[in-house]
This record gives C-alpha cells, structure tokens and sequence, in this order.
C-alpha cells in the first residue's frame, strides 16, 4: 500500500521454443533486469520455457512461490504456435474479452500499411477477462495486468522494442503508484591491470567493513574487474553519500588501476578521455581484423576522437599502406615488435592522428610454431613523444584472443596518455 515500503521480489517468465534451441538470444530479461534494478524491485529469478502448455503452467504456479511480480513474455502473436494467452486464461481460470482500445489499435496499424484485416489479427484483441489491458502501441498484441492471490502478473509480447515501451510507459510506472519501494544504488569503479584476486586483498580491509545493507562483487572480463557497490534503504542521498564513502577508500587503496568511476565499456572510457582532451586515435590492425575500430565506432560521437582503421591481414597491405618495409618483416615475420611499432607509427603517420594502436598476432586456433605459439600477440602504441610495444602470451582460443588484444591495446593507450599527458 502507498506509504509503507514493500521490498518486491520479481520473477522474469520468457517463452519460446527459439530461446531454448538457442535460435535467438535473450535479451530481454537482461534489460528487464535492469530497469527492475533501478526501479528498487529484486529479481530473484529468470526462467525460460518452451511453447508448452504444461511447461507453462508449471512456471506460473512455481513462481508465484517465489515472487511477488511474476513479468511473462511471449506467446502472444497471431499464429497458433502463440499459446501464451490461452494457456494463462487455463491457470486463472478466466474466459476472454474483445478489448475495445486493443481492437481499434490494431485496425489503426493494419489501416496505416494498408493491410487486409484477418480474422487471427482481430483475435488479438482479445485479453483475459479479469485483466487490465496494457495498450501496446508499438504493435497489434496488447499486454495483461492480472491481479491474483495477492500476487501481480503481467503479460507481454517477446518483440523487444514492444515490451520496452510497455515496462517504461505502463508497468514500472503503474508498480510505482501502487507501492512504495526501496531504494536501490550502485556504483561500479572499473579497474585494469590487476587481477581479480590481487584486487580482492588489496580491498579486503574495505570489504570486511561494509553493512549489512551494502554489498560487493567483482565482475572480471578479459583484462579488467569491474568492482560494484549495491546498497538498499529508503533515502536516495543518503545511500549515495554513504556509498561513496566506502568507494574513496577503495579507490585511495587501488588508484593505479583505476579506470573510470562508472559503470561504461573500456574504450568509451577511452575515447571519453580523449574527447575532453581533443585527441584524435588511429588504428592499424592485423589479427583483430577490425573488432577495435568496431568497438570504438558502435559509440555515438566516436568521429570526434576517432579518424580511421587499416585492416591489414597481408603483408602487403601492411607494407602498402602502412609504410613497413620489406626487411622488417623477411627478418623479423609480421607478428614481431618490429612490425607492430611499424604499423604503429605508420597509421600515426598516414592518419594523422596524435595517438595510434596496432596489433599483430596469431589468433588461432591454427598458425602458430613453436617460436610464435597460437596466442602470442604483439601490441604497439604510438603517441606524442614515443611508441612502446608489448609482447603477450594469451592462449588458443581465437575470439577470446582477438577480444582481449582488443581490451589490452585500449588499456595500453589509456596508460601511455596519462603518462604524456603528465610529462
């Protein structure tokens, strides 16, 4: 009720055939997930099931032993492999309505692509009688509200952008009004160069010392540690400050291998840095056969910072484009120091940039000698007064390979740009 806090335990329901053959990934509980967080609601589970009847229905009544706010979604199209609805009129034992709203927003979407109106589309617009329809207009499914032993369901169509509009339009604002929840706040300091366990012993003492009401996990991945404080209570201010408190303290005790003081990708971290330096990057990259210049660009306003890429497999793109010469790589072989700082200074050269990447290595899982072993990849940076280069020894496992020469060559140029910056 309105004015007593109610700490709300969810439960995330998909169904679909398609999620548990692995045809498609689901991404919708994971971003359900999230606005949940952020709204104060605890998800304690995250369930998928197949286009069964049984199988539903059996994650329905399981549910309901767990959860306060079981969220479905799924099965609510047109065809009759859809039995979402059907299967949920069964568990609440309720027969159906023609929604008048739902119905007149399907005729407006099939009257705009001027579409023949079917008998199967119309059947959409049906919902549960002892529902509360969730008007969907992004689509012809609209959602159900359905109040139940003192639990809350609420169905929604599988379509991402559908049941996006739904939970931030109508059922996270809906939950709101009804009840007051707690506060919920995180704060996520992400750290490179430092592995998780060292990180652990280093912040031991911190760790040891948090609340009952505030806890923290590390989150590894490929070359940095994403450290994370969550904390619960009712006043929002007062959390933060509390919070930050434990946070200056972790970072007095880890500050070298502090990165950034938010939850955010290393290389939006970078270009961050660099943007608010007006520092442009360039990139020249063998073995990762473009994935950096992927990551920097899937970033809007990455134009700012970053000027362009030279994929260059072969060694004669390498000498064409890029200026390394000849002997270098008959004495030395492209994935060599020598060759990467060459690469490195020529994408600098050609680019014009003031900061350059390049990367040069063997992926795997085939290539590799006993000289030069799958794994072995050879990193250079070059920037405005220098260029330094790394030789690492990462495995046999191609798309991890390629993914952390990825994260250590961001994590080099961030390092080399504090240093220059300071001299």
């Amino acid at each position: 009720m309105p004015g007593t806090t109610f700490n709300m335990r969810a439960e995330i329901i998909t169904i679909g055939d398609e999620i548990l053959i692995g045809q498609i990934v689901d991404t919708n509980s994971a971003w359900m997930a999230q606005k949940l967080n952020l709204a104060g609601i605890k998800v304690k589970q995250i369930s998928s099931v197949s286009d069964d009847r049984q199988h539903i229905l059996e994650a329905l009544n399981e549910s309901k032993g767990r959860a306060d706010l079981i969220l479905i979604t799924g099965g609510l199209g047109p065809t009759k492999d859809d039995i979402t609805k059907k299967t949920l009129a069964e568990y609440f034992n309720t027969g159906f309505r023609l929604d008048q709203d739902a119905l007149e927003n399907v005729r407006r979407i099939f009257s705009k692509y001027k579409a023949p109106l079917l008998e199967s589309n119309i059947k959409q617009a049906e919902v549960l009688e002892n529902c509360i329809t969730l008007l969907n207009l992004n689509g012809t499914a609209p959602g159900m509200w359905i109040e139940h032993e003192d639990r809350i369901f609420v169905s929604m169509p599988g379509v991402p952008f559908e049941m996006m509009y739904m939970m931030e339009e109508l059922v996270i604002p809906k939950i709101k009004k009804t009840f007051k929840l707690p506060v919920i706040v995180h704060h996520t300091i992400l750290t490179a160069g430092i592995g998780e366990s060292i990180l652990a012993e280093k912040i031991a003492s911190v760790e040891d010392s948090l609340p009952a009401h505030i806890k923290l996990a590390y989150l590894p991945k490929l070359g940095t540690v994403r450290i994370r404080l969550s904390g619960n209570g009712q006043n929002e201010e007062l959390l933060k400050n509390e919070i930050s408190v434990y946070v200056k303290r972790i970072t007095d005790l880890v500050s070298e291998f502090v990165m950034a003081e938010k939850d955010t990708p290393i290389e939006k971290v970078v270009m961050d840095y660099m943007e608010s330096r007006k520092l442009t990057l360039s990139v020249a990259e063998s073995c990762t056969g473009g994935y950096i210049s992927h990551q920097l660009t899937q970033h809007p306003g990455s134009s700012k910072v970053f000027l362009g890429a030279a994929v260059t497999y072969s060694n004669e793109l390498k000498i064409s484009m890029l200026g390394v010469l000849e002997e270098t790589l008959r004495n030395y072989g492209a994935v060599s120091e020598e060759t990467v700082k060459e690469m490195a200074k020529g994408a600098h050269s050609a680019f014009h940039s003031d900061y350059s990447i390049a990367v040069s290595g063997i992926a795997g899982p085939d290539g590799g000698t006993e000289e030069k072993p799958v794994g072995t990849i050879w990193i250079a940076i070059t920037g405005r007064s220098k260029t330094i280069s790394r030789k690492y020894n990462f495995g046999n496992k191609r798309i991890q390979n390629i993914e952390r020469s990825a994260t250590t060559a961001l994590i080099m140029l961030y390092k080399l740009m504090n240093q220059e910056q300071v001299c």
